[in-house]
């Protein structure tokens, strides 16, 4: 028998139908041994193969059908699936997009409000800018008119000739007033005021200490202010003394507040001039706390809605309260010096700055300020 199966039969020869028979018998049972089959039965087993083989051959042929269905099927499948992973990438792509798109839309709406508030602050400094423009070209009006005005017959010039002519009168009104109340040197030896409220009473402020004063003694008049220290009334040998004292006091208050109505300049110290009886009025403190501030102590002074007087005189009964208002009276001095652009000379140095207001209003500077 031959392993190659043979070709088909044309039933034309029984020993050719008998091998092809044998063959596919062993093919269709599987097995080794041959089937011996009978001569009788052979048309039988001939039809009987014969229909096998076709169903084989169905068989076969629907078994390619469904294969190539199959693959088909498989790759139909696959295609799907490819689509369907294309198709979840481009879900991804477009869920990204979309919130990029909602971002970006954030990002505008957000933008869009900035450009609202920054119009609308745009608009306000516009309209700021067109009041401070209509205020501008009114001052540049107003200047113009201004310059105008200055430059006319009631001008700056005008003014300046004015304020010359009002500080000439000025300094011949404080000339008849240093010639009225004269202050000269009465000697060249070192001069010492006592008069400070930190020297009388014989006593100084330890905050305060005393310095020598290299100047000249001045005389008001014949007079000085300079004197003994003194505590009580009963310590002067000689009435006189404590008169020409009071005296002299008194011609500078007069002095003091005639200057200060010529400048037009009011006293933070009124003054009260009655010759050798003059008041000078504090409106800020009591009389204990006054001696306090003299006699160093750091208690602050009170304040009091009526004013008080301080005698510019030694009345006998308490030396504090002259030497206060002395001490004011200086104060005053120094006021109307700072009025004009200079210094004091110092809380001692009465007649001194007196003598140095009068020098300066009188001085060419004065009179070119």
């Amino acid at each position: 028998m031959e392993s190659d199966r043979p070709r088909e039969p044309d039933l034309a020869t029984g020993t050719e139908l008998s091998e092809w028979a044998v063959c596919d018998a062993q093919e269709i049972e599987g097995g080794d041994d041959p089937k011996i089959v009978d001569w009788e039965d052979l048309q039988q087993e001939l039809a009987r193969l014969w229909s096998l083989s076709s169903a084989l051959k169905k068989a076969k042929e629907r078994k390619e059908s469904l294969s190539q269905r199959l693959e088909s099927f498989i790759e139909a499948r696959k295609g799907s699936l490819r689509q369907t992973n294309e198709l979840e990438e481009m879900k991804d792509k477009l869920e990204s997009k979309r919130l990029a798109l909602e971002n970006l839309s954030m990002h505008i709406k957000q933008t869009s409000e900035n450009s609202q508030k920054e119009r609308d602050k745009l608009c306000h400094s516009t309209r700021v800018l067109l009041v401070a423009g209509k205020r501008l070209t009114a001052s540049h009006q107003q200047l113009q008119e201004a310059s105008k005005l200055l430059s006319g017959e009631r001008g700056y010039d005008n003014l300046k000739k004015l304020q010359k002519l009002l500080r000439l009168r000025q300094g011949d009104m404080v000339t008849q007033i240093s010639t009225l109340y004269s202050i000269k040197s009465a000697s060249e030896q070192p001069f010492t005021e006592a008069t400070d409220p930190h020297t009388i009473g014989g006593s100084t402020s330890p905050s305060s200490p005393s310095k020598p004063l290299h100047l000249s003694s001045l005389t008001i008049l014949g007079l000085q202010l300079t004197m003994l220290p003194i505590k009580t009334m009963g310590y002067f040998s000689d009435k006189k003394e404590v008169q020409m004292f009071a005296s002299a006091l008194g011609y500078v208050a007069h002095a003091v507040s005639l200057i200060s109505s010529y400048l037009y300049v009011p006293l933070r110290y009124p003054l009260h001039f009655k010759g050798s009886r003059s008041y000078i009025y504090d409106h800020t403190s009591t009389v204990d706390n006054a001696a306090s501030d003299l006699m160093g102590n750091s208690a602050s002074l009170s304040t009091s809605s009526k004013p008080i007087d301080f005698p510019l005189f030694l009345d006998g009964q308490d030396t504090t309260r002259a030497a206060y208002a002395i001490f004011l009276l200086n104060k005053n001095l120094e006021q109307l010096l700072n009025y004009i652009g200079a210094e004091s000379l110092g809380p001692r140095h009465i007649l001194p700055n007196l003598k140095e207001l009068m020098q300066i209003i009188l001085s060419k500077e004065y009179l070119n300020m």
